[in-house]
């Protein structure tokens, strides 16, 4: 085992020594400073787990070492003791809020301070333990995100047209969305937003999708949006899944018909933007009165059809466009994200469109999960 490092800076040749003599019977590696801008610079190469720092120095005292050494990201976790002949409450505070860790009283008691050696090192020990297991984490979480970007269908280009955006408000979250056909002439889109965020949201939306994809759910037709959501809500009572739920909005768009067959469980209505005889664009909302899926048992749902006018966009999307900061929120909701649909060009990317969205709602970032799509008829 390597033999940890410790950073000694003090003014006085006397304390450097008797403290490295001391320090390297106990099998420390010791490196010494004679003042404040030298203890930073060898700080910075050496990266030493403990420093013991003298507070009343030339050029800068002990105080300012400690802030400028915690405020280094390849140093925050060094264990810093301060060394002072100070006993003032007032005093100990001052070096609490500078950074120090623990404090060593002047003169120095050296078995005292062999004491308070060991337990910053252990403690400086368990903070490098912890750091490791976060990042092993992070880069865990960061492969689980790549994996739910990875089963987010493409763009589509062509009579029909599709784009999306999916923006987690952490690394992982659990809206979901999908779109493929049945066959050449009916075509699933769907989206779905699972409570709560990260990884035990995440899960369970990427189950559903799954199974969604692969067709699964026994005794379901897919061609039918409500017997699907009944499927799915047979299947995944909250009472057996970590009390999760979801809502969706599920639809089957037959091209040769131009006929949408939809039906959603507590999820906001898709909005359908289309030209009336005169050009002027109309709006639609989309959806069937139901409550989440996994909610209630004893529950059916509902399908609903209509007729897809030439040059229709429709879009769906996950509550996320919604949640803003509380302050603004009151004046924030469906009525005006519609609006903001009208407004804007129709060829405008959904970049622009939730870039509108924060500008409009007064969001620097949005507080939910939120997934955005548009399926463009021609």
């Amino acid at each position: 085992m390597a033999m940890s490092k410790i950073l000694v800076i003090d003014d006085d040749s006397t304390v450097r020594l008797v403290v490295k003599k001391t320090l390297e019977k106990q099998g420390y590696e010791v490196t010494l400073a004679t003042n404040g801008q030298e203890g930073i610079d060898l700080a910075q190469s050496v990266r030493p787990a403990l420093i013991i720092c003298d507070w009343i120095m030339p050029i800068l005292d002990g105080l300012e070492v400690c802030r400028q050494v915690k405020a280094s990201p390849e140093l925050a976790t060094t264990f810093f003791i301060l060394l002072t002949s100070r006993g003032d409450v007032a005093d100990r505070v001052q070096g609490l809020n500078s950074g120090a860790d623990d404090f060593v009283a002047k003169p120095i008691e050296m078995s005292e301070l062999q004491a308070r050696v060991k337990a910053g090192l252990r403690l400086h020990q368990l903070s490098q333990d912890l750091q490791t297991q976060k990042q092993l984490l992070e880069a865990e979480l960061a492969e689980a995100a790549a994996y739910v970007r990875s089963l987010l269908p493409m763009p589509v280009i062509g009579k029909i047209s599709i784009d999306s955006r999916f923006i987690p408000c952490r690394q992982l979250g659990g809206d979901c969305f999908d779109y493929f056909w049945l066959d050449p002439d009916y075509l699933v889109i769907y989206l779905l937003d699972v409570s709560g965020h990260g990884l035990g949201a995440a899960l369970p939306s990427s189950l559903i999708l799954n199974l969604l994809r692969s067709r699964s759910l026994p005794g379901v037709n897919f061609y039918q949006p409500h017997d699907v959501l009944n499927g799915l809500n047979e299947a995944f009572q909250m009472s057996n899944q970590n009390e999760k739920y979801f809502t969706i909005w599920y639809g089957v768009y037959n091209q040769a018909k131009r006929q949408l067959t939809y039906a959603s469980a507590g999820h906001p209505p898709a909005i359908l933007i289309f030209p009336n005889p005169e050009g002027v664009m109309n709006v639609q909302p989309l959806r069937t009165p139901s409550v989440p899926i996994g909610v209630l048992t004893d529950i059916g749902f509902m399908s609903s059809r209509l007729q897809i006018p030439d040059n229709s966009t429709l879009y769906i999307f996950s509550d996320g466009i919604y949640e803003v900061d509380q302050i603004v929120r009151e004046n924030w909701g469906l009525d005006h994200f519609t609006k903001i649909l009208l407004d804007l060009n129709l060829e405008s990317s959904l970049d622009v469109v939730l870039k509108q969205v924060q500008t409009l709602s007064g969001a620097d970032l949005f507080n939910d999960d939120l997934s955005l799509l548009r399926i463009r008829f021609s």
